[in-house]
């Protein structure tokens, strides 16, 4: 995977000004703030875009080809937590053979792939991102599954070059936290399902323990929206009251990073500390900082893209906001949840 990198990056980065691009993203807080103070013009699904055009190809090397969390176990590595929980999703879902999903922000198609293998199920991939779309489709020709896909480039907050009543079912994994409207993502959503046709959400949300009222907790909310590209970050409650709004009946709905029995936190593999089984030293706060240095000399030698470490760098920054979050309680990114359009 390390020697895939420099070529994925040179592709990803190409002409590119890939420092400007980190600096402009990393001020896309407080331009977001002038336009609502002014009235100005802020698009935030262009700082949406740049975070995954910058971050995507990092990700993948240091987490996993399906870019989302999952519950941990002590026993288990990231890679097999993250199948266990793709597999209750298919089974929640009740994906089989003939059915087709849509995955509302398909990432590189990794979910995708175990929902093609497992279930039989079609999956018809939505993507406002270019560059992971098209790194999706060439993933699934190679796994020969690219027969099992649909693919269309659009912004989930308008997906009207698809038909109502379209799909057997839908998922969303960590892509509708990004929605600058939740409740008009879930209409979109809501729309093009069939009557009775369920859909799986996992959500980035502050837990109960956020106080408003607590500067430490601002804090890391800010650090969190800025290095995610989140908007806002929801609650428990928002996520529902959005799901009600536009017709959907909620089947059930949990924090699944808070869990029963043997456990590890979620943010664990970041954070450095054992939890989970043979963690890749590259997510740990030491090999995010050993790879800042060790990119900076080969940009120098010109094996990596000019910028490569100022990417790494912000994400070391975001990873460090997750496990604030997680250690304060207040934040999780598995608010999963399972919504049913009325039949």
């Amino acid at each position: 995977m390390l020697n895939a990198l420099p070529r994925n990056l040179a592709r990803a980065y190409r002409g590119w000004n890939v420092k400007g691009r980190v600096a402009r993203f990393s001020g896309w807080l407080e331009a977001s703030k002038r336009a609502d103070d002014d009235g100005g013009d802020y698009d935030h699904t262009e700082t949406v875009n740049a975070y995954y055009d910058l971050c995507s190809e990092f990700m993948q090397f240091g987490w996993n080809e399906s870019l989302h969390f999952a519950p941990l176990t002590p026993d288990e590595t990231l890679e097999d937590s993250i199948l266990r929980h793709q597999r209750l999703m298919i089974d929640r879902l009740q994906l089989r053979e003939g059915m087709r999903v849509v995955d509302v922000g398909c990432g590189f198609g990794g979910p995708m792939r175990r929902v093609a293998r497992e279930s039989g199920a079609s999956v018809f991939c939505i993507n406002n991102n270019g560059q992971q779309l098209e790194k999706a489709k060439r993933l699934n020709v190679a796994a020969g599954l690219d027969h099992m896909a649909e693919y269309l480039q659009c912004s989930f907050m308008d997906m009207s070059a698809i038909e109502a009543n379209t799909f057997d079912g839908a998922y969303a994994i960590e892509s509708t936290c990004h929605a600058p409207d939740k409740q008009g993502a879930f209409a979109e959503i809501f729309r093009v399902m069939k009557p009775g046709a369920l859909f799986w959400g996992q959500e980035m949300c502050l837990t109960d323990a956020f106080d408003p009222n607590d500067g430490y907790h601002r804090a890391v909310e800010k650090d969190l929206m800025l290095g995610i590209a989140l908007r806002e970050i929801a609650t428990f409650t928002a996520v529902n009251d959005a799901l009600e709004a536009v017709g959907f009946e909620i089947v059930e709905a949990n924090d699944l990073g808070v869990q029963e029995g043997p456990s590890t936190p979620w943010y664990q593999p970041m954070a450095g500390r054992r939890g989970t089984l043979r963690s890749a030293f590259r997510r740990t706060p030491w090999g995010r900082k050993a790879m800042i240095g060790s990119l900076r000399l080969a940009e120098a030698l010109r094996v990596f893209p000019r910028g490569s470490a100022a990417v790494v760098r912000l994400m070391d920054q975001t990873a460090d906001a997750y496990v604030k979050g997680g250690e304060s309680g207040i934040f999780t990114p598995l608010y999963c949840f399972l919504a049913r359009k009325p039949g």
